[in-house]
Parts: C-alpha cells; structure tokens; sequence
C-alpha cells in the first residue's frame, strides 16, 4: 500500500524555514547543554560525518549478526548515530537512502514537539480546553464531561474517551468518541484524540499541520510530508529524516547550538507524564520506569518497557516496527524501519528487546 507515496520525488517541495525560537515562562537557562564533540549534518546538505565502528570498540562478528538479524527481520533502513555521526547506515533490498517510508505512531513524537512549539508561540496552553479549538459538541459526551478534556490530555492518553468503540479506534467522527470515563482518570492509546491534535493545531497556529511542521522543523533539515490514511494522519519521510529527528531529542531540543523548543517543555515532554503509565511522556515511550501500559489493554506490566535497553532510553514506536531510538547516556541514535518483524503490532514488540540485547553487545570484550 505504501509504494504508492514513494513518487512523492523526495519532498524537493519542502522548502524548509528556520524555527521560530520564542521564549516562554517553561523556559530554563542551561549550563554547556551540547557535547563539544556532538557533530550536526547541514541543514540542506547530504553530506554527514562518520564515526568508524572500530573506533566505537564495535566487534565486525557481533556487526556482522546485527545485520543478518535486520535483514531477516523485514528491516529495510536503520541507523545508528553516535554524537551525531553515522556509525551504520544500512539499507536492504531495494531501499535506498532516498526511499520514503511510514513513521506510523512514531510520527505522534513529531505533534508533540509542534504542541510544544505552539505553546512556546504563545498560540495556545497545553492546560486548555480541546474544546477552545474544536468547538463545543466534538464529541458524544455531555458538555460538562467534555470541557474536562484538555490538550494535555490529548498529550498523554488521558483522555477518558473509549478506546473499544467500534468500528475502530481511529474513528474521529463524533459518534466515535465516547465517554469510558472522566479525563485524567484513564490512560489508553487511543489513536482519534491524538489525531484531532492536529485539528487542534490547525485551529491555534491558523496553519496546516504540514505548514507548520515545515515552518518550524526546518532548522534541522526536516523534509517529510503528512498524508491522510482514513482517519489517520501519518508522515513520511527518509531514513536520514528520522535519524536528525531522533539527534535533536537527544540533544534536549538543541540544534547546532540553536534551541529549537524550550527546555521546561522538553523535559515534561521526555518523563512521566501521568502516574497511570509512567513509561509514556507526552506520545513518547519512556523506558525504565518499573512499569508500563501497552496499546489495547487496561494491564499494567510491572517490568521496564525494553528490559534489555538502557533505563534512559526515550522512544517514538510506530506500528510494524517504526522506531526511533534515543538513548543519552550513550549519546546514541538508532532508527529502524521496514516492515512488521514479526506480528503486526502497534507499539512495543520482543524485536524491540531483542534489538537492544545486540546492540549491548556490540562493543568489543
């Protein structure tokens, strides 16, 4: 089905412009914030620096089973960056570097950095009312349950709307959102209220959700576009989009020594942001936090989100193994996608263990 969208010729039409950095009250001041060493590729270059494996300390028999792994896992890109420089850039069959592909719901990382960039404009507060921009009536709810849903919530999967309706979870049409509880109360993955973020947006900012994304991303190079999939909006874009995507989180909302979005916001955004399911932030996954909530179940599993992974790992997961990795303690980057590597999943899968047991063991013993 995704064929289709590669002819869209590489996204030349995203004349990308430089992001707006307005302060705002979340802002903190911060001490060195980037690593002297981090290294960040041109803005509309193709040139990118390379670090070599064996500089790492990276076994070529534990890289050589990283990569037979990858490819028997319906892998078609992945990426590892480390301080900003390409470690591996792999690509399968016929995919190139210049392929587009799906970020799926890994894609949800890129709405929340908007929402923070919004707030930080001043266009809207994440502590507002949805129905500020969506107008009263969005939902079946009555108008008192409604007004209790907030952006945040739409942030944090809280926002009480039921995530069994049929016929599907992505439906947005108001006979689709219906109550299950009150806001704040209940956490489920819940694709619909995060899809009207992009309503929401819209209606703040007075632009398209692609407009926008254009217009503040374009200091890191960003180049993708957003395509309507029934309900769903969901970007595309190259490999290397999602690697500089994954650099700038790693580098808490920095660029090149520019700050992209303010460091109260990032900070909220990167950690627990309910008690429900500590393991998700504002749409980003979050590992280490001893539990941990999984789309299409009210079960919390009192484990870590990816036990083989780093604690401080950070993660946008989009279905069929969409991901993006970030990891600081280790200054690293890690992008994969492709195709489901096993069962269709929506989010976390064992690849993502298993993944990050290989990658732990890269280093040279």
């Amino acid at each position: 089905m995704v064929k289709r969208f590669f002819l869209f010729v590489l996204f030349g039409f995203l004349l990308l412009s430089s992001c707006d950095k307005e302060s705002t009250e979340d802002e903190v001041e911060i001490d060195d914030p980037v690593s002297s060493d981090m290294y960040f590729p041109g803005n509309n270059s193709e040139t990118w620096e390379e670090v070599s494996t064996s500089k790492l300390n990276w076994c070529e028999d534990e890289l050589s089973s990283l990569n037979t792994y990858l490819e028997e896992k319906n892998t078609k890109a992945f990426i590892a960056l480390v301080n900003g420089r390409i470690a591996i850039e792999w690509y399968f069959g016929s995919f190139e570097q210049d392929s587009a592909w799906y970020w799926a719901s890994a894609g949800k990382t890129i709405t929340a950095l908007l929402v923070g960039l919004a707030q930080q404009d001043g266009s809207l507060s994440i502590e507002d009312k949805t129905s500020n921009y969506l107008g009263n009536g969005w939902t079946s709810l009555s108008l008192e349950k409604e007004e209790l849903i907030t952006i945040k919530d739409q942030l944090t999967m809280t926002t009480g709307l039921d995530d069994r309706v049929l016929p599907s979870p992505d439906c947005t049409d108001k006979s689709c959102l219906q109550y299950a509880s009150d806001a704040g109360t209940r956490w489920a993955y819940h694709n619909a209220p995060y899809t009207l973020l992009g309503n929401v947006l819209e209606a703040a900012t007075g632009v398209s959700r692609q407009s926008y994304t254009t217009q503040k991303l374009g200091a890191i190079g960003l180049r993708g576009i957003w395509i309507k999939l029934d309900f769903n909006e969901v970007f595309f874009s190259n490999a290397r989009s999602m690697a500089r995507f994954g650099l700038l989180i790693l580098n808490r909302g920095i660029w090149n020594d520019n700050r992209v979005i303010n460091e109260g916001y990032f900070n909220k955004m990167t950690n627990s942001s309910q008690d429900l399911n500590p393991s998700y932030g504002y749409l980003w996954w979050l590992n280490g936090k001893k539990k941990h909530m999984l789309p299409q179940t009210q079960v919390a599993f009192q484990t870590d989100l990816i036990p083989s992974a780093p604690d401080d790992l950070i993660a946008a997961l989009g279905k069929n193994d969409q991901k993006i990795y970030v990891v600081p303690s280790k200054k690293i980057v890690v992008i994969r996608i492709g195709d489901s590597a096993e069962q269709p999943r929506f989010a976390l899968s064992s690849f993502d263990n298993e993944l990050w047991e290989k990658m732990e063991d890269l280093e040279c013993h």
